[in-house]
């Protein structure tokens, strides 16, 4: 055999199968891979973070990688269908619940919470319109339930008694009272059981099959060991709200896919569509971070001290004062929005940008930092728009 005859012959041929579908997919993903992996596992070796779980989308296509194990001692490799606990990520899904109820006719985010709680009829809370509980300016809430309150007839002996400190729609105050009621207000309105309504109005049209508010008895196998800071084992225990404030538990491919869903990536009935997209408008700006229906948003690109500060104690602890935005904005592509979420033992962050059709998720059970969550995705969403789908990319510092 001639074997110069052969060479440009081989040559052609490797050059042609870089060049396929398949093989520009295939380095697509080996450089996201590479890309994530210099970016969390520094972070995992700095606060000990047992187990990882990384969703991104890039160019409408979506990834999982998987780091780590469920617990520390003697746990099983994270896996795409290990359930992780989110935290205030859950938000989002409580507020998908509200606009679902309001484009099916049975909420309006503009009524009184008292027309569908008569119980709290009368009451300064009554009174609030159901949008500030969406977007934490109803008037001034710590960030917890009061330990006190132990079942739903105190819940809303509360919520009766309860005085606000601001005028509605001029502050805002991160808090989980107001939003688990946005949740509690909803699943009234649709005379249902809010983990139920949730599971069949969202998870099961979206196609997130490993996604649970009350995870069943055959998946806790699944469930990852969260751990405190100090590194403590802990997992959520159940109290008032808890479920419509910081409840759900999922996997790094079923968030993805929520997250592939607000970016229309996924078919889904008119209505739903609708839902999703009205989470995204914008009513109160808070510095240059604009506060959807639980979501907040920035322009795109962004920089990092930006994102940083709209993420950090400074934003989410005091009372800050808010700008209304009259008429609300309609939703917008050219926008990051993003979500923390936390519980004791587990970090979350969501963020995705929708003209870009890119998005990340990161699941890790340990609590960690926000500061570095949004850095892990800042430096990766630098380096998706410089190197884009199946490029090299030079480090990003």
């Amino acid at each position: 055999m001639n074997l110069k005859l052969l060479a440009p012959i081989l040559a052609a041929f490797v050059s042609a199968t870089a060049a396929s579908p398949v093989g520009a997919a295939e380095n697509q993903r080996d450089n996201v891979e590479v890309w994530v992996n210099d970016t969390v596992r520094p972070v995992m070796s700095q606060y000990d973070i047992p187990g990882m779980a990384v969703g991104v989308i890039l160019e409408g296509k979506s990834y999982v990688f998987n780091y780590g194990r469920m617990a520390k001692e003697g746990g099983k490799p994270i896996t795409d269908k290990t359930l992780f606990e989110i935290g205030s990520v859950s938000k989002t899904f409580t507020a998908t619940l509200a606009t679902y109820a309001q484009a099916n006719g049975d909420l309006a985010l503009t009524e009184p919470a008292g027309k569908y709680v008569p119980a709290l009829q009368g009451s300064p809370f009554g009174d609030v319109e159901i949008l500030h509980l969406a977007t934490h300016t109803p008037g001034g809430f710590p960030l917890q339930v009061p330990d006190n309150v132990k079942n739903e007839q105190q819940m809303l002996k509360y919520f009766k008694e309860w005085q606000p400190a601001y005028l509605p729609g001029t502050h805002r105050t991160y808090a989980n009272p107001s939003i688990g009621m946005l949740g509690y207000i909803t699943a009234h309105s649709m005379k249902g059981d809010f983990a139920t309504l949730v599971d069949q109005k969202l998870f099961r049209p979206m196609g997130m099959a490993n996604s649970y508010i009350n995870v069943p008895r055959d998946r806790m196998a699944d469930y990852a060991q969260g751990y405190t800071k100090a590194g403590k084992p802990v997992r959520m225990s159940n109290a008032v709200l808890s479920s419509e404030a910081y409840g759900v538990r999922t996997t790094a491919a079923d968030l993805i896919q929520f997250v592939k869903a607000n970016m229309n990536l996924v078919p889904l009935d008119e209505k739903l569509a609708r839902a999703i997209s009205d989470t995204h408008a914008g009513y109160f700006g808070v510095g240059e971070m604009t506060q959807d229906l639980v979501w907040e948003q920035y322009d795109y690109p962004v920089a990092l001290p930006t994102l940083l500060e709209g993420n950090s104690q400074r934003t989410s602890k005091p009372a800050l004062p808010v700008k209304r935005i009259s008429p609300p904005m309609p939703p917008r592509e050219d926008v990051l929005i993003n979500k923390t979420g936390s519980t004791n033992g587990f970090g979350a962050y969501v963020a995705f940008v929708p003209h870009k059709q890119m998005g990340i998720v990161i699941l890790a059970n340990r609590f960690y930092p926000n500061e570095d969550r949004v850095k892990i995705v800042h430096q990766l969403f630098a380096r998706f728009d410089s190197g884009g789908a199946g490029h090299e990319s030079a480090p990003v510092e």
